[in-house]
């Protein structure tokens, strides 16, 4: 714990350096809507994994949750009504039947004498969570001792974290997009980099296992619920907090199967990586060149993070194999990463291939705009800081 920890303390320099030198505001102005399709797209499938793999797992859970969800989008056109309850709550309804379908399958001892994999992903009692949580305790920093600085782990986290600048803007396109917002500005997605890296800096001091980054099911959850207030996610907030101190109400939630959350990522990966398509239109969809772009991209960014993974040994020893350690920590986490590779090939196709003479096909005219801090009057209000930080915050953090 020690080791992630220090990892975690140098590597959200990374983010806050990129993030308020403005480093990552240069490199986002490169994008454009051909790009950002790939790395939204794979934002979302690049998880699959997650999705029906591990719901079968415990398929007698997992797929009539997906299974529910379905019927809920359906049945929300029955009576108007209707419509506002199920769109709001339906995953929550939906996941509340199922847990408790759960924990009677398991007070009936139906997965007593199953593998340990099954148990795993059905049991509501897995690892004796709630009894094994204390009712109060409450994190401090550095609760495991000093941290431990070691080049191998923090080189590796390093590459994780610019992973994790990259995976982080497509999420934050695609949460534009469903909140019905315009297309964030350059300053804001370096700002947002930024405070990712505080983030990552307080992780890494109260001890966090692993670092904080945008909430890809959080991106889905704003689609599929169609709520996209501040105020949920300041409540929400209020709510983690809560559940790191009072850890039996904390490992209640925790009891939830796998399998039941891999249902809800079935539906909400998928909306981000629709979400994802959405931006084509405003490029022409006409065009070849685009279409050569986009292709290479998406594919590329699904076939190499595939070959990575696959040849990937136990102990974390990827395929690039130089004489220096530092050096392939980063490149093998990095191109283990479907929308690092998606906005590194879609960025360099789409400003080396006959950029400047097709720059309306690229859809650059609906796209510049937005890169600029005045260049749309609705971004102020869309990005504005909350609770007007911004009165007392320096202009150029902002």
């Amino acid at each position: 714990m020690r080791t992630i920890q220090g990892s975690l303390i140098v590597s959200s320099f990374i983010n806050i350096i990129l993030g308020y030198s403005k480093g990552w505001a240069t490199l986002t102005r490169l994008l454009s809507p051909i790009t950002i399709v790939p790395v939204v797209c794979v934002v979302g499938l690049g998880l699959f994994m997650r999705g029906f793999p591990l719901l079968a797992n415990c398929v007698e859970l997992g797929l009539p949750m997906l299974i529910l969800l379905v019927i809920c989008q359906y049945s929300k056109n029955l009576h108007s009504s209707a419509r506002p309850v199920l769109e709001r709550f339906g995953l929550l309804f939906c996941g509340g039947i199922i847990w408790a379908f759960a924990a009677i399958l398991t007070v009936a001892g139906a997965y007593n004498n199953v593998g340990f994999r099954t148990k795993q992903s059905c049991r509501t009692d897995r690892s004796y969570l709630i009894s094994s949580s204390p009712w109060v305790r409450v994190p401090y920093p550095f609760q495991w001792g000093a941290p431990i600085f070691r080049a191998s782990h923090v080189f590796g986290m390093i590459g994780a974290t610019l992973v994790s600048a990259a995976e982080s803007t497509g999420a934050f396109y695609g949460a534009a997009r469903l909140a019905g917002a315009t297309s964030p500005p350059a300053h804001v997605l370096s700002r947002s980099i930024g405070l990712q890296g505080v983030g990552l800096l307080l992780d890494g001091i109260f001890g966090a296992a692993v670092g904080s980054t945008a909430s890809v099911e959080n991106v889905g959850l704003l689609g599929h619920t169609h709520i996209g207030s501040r105020r949920v996610v300041q409540v929400s907030t209020g709510f983690m907090f809560f559940f790191s101190i009072f850890g039996k109400f904390g490992g209640l939630f925790a009891s939830i199967p796998l399998a039941i959350f891999a249902a809800a990522y079935c539906v909400l990966y998928g909306i981000v990586a629709a979400i994802g398509i959405s931006f084509i239109q405003f490029s022409n969809t006409n065009s070849m060149r685009n279409h050569y772009v986009l292709g290479l991209a998406l594919f590329l960014a699904i076939s190499i993070p595939q070959y990575f993974v696959s040849n990937t040994t136990g102990d974390g020893h990827g395929p690039i194999r130089a004489d220096g350690g530092w050096f392939n920590d980063i490149l093998n986490t990095v191109f283990s990463s479907p929308p690092a590779v998606a906005m590194i090939v879609g960025t360099l196709l789409d400003n080396l291939l006959e950029a400047r003479s097709t720059s309306n096909d690229r859809g650059i005219p609906w796209w510049k705009p937005f890169q600029n801090r005045k260049g749309d009057s609705r971004s102020a209000e869309f990005y504005g800081m909350p609770i007007r930080i911004n009165e007392w915050m320096p202009t150029r953090y902002l």
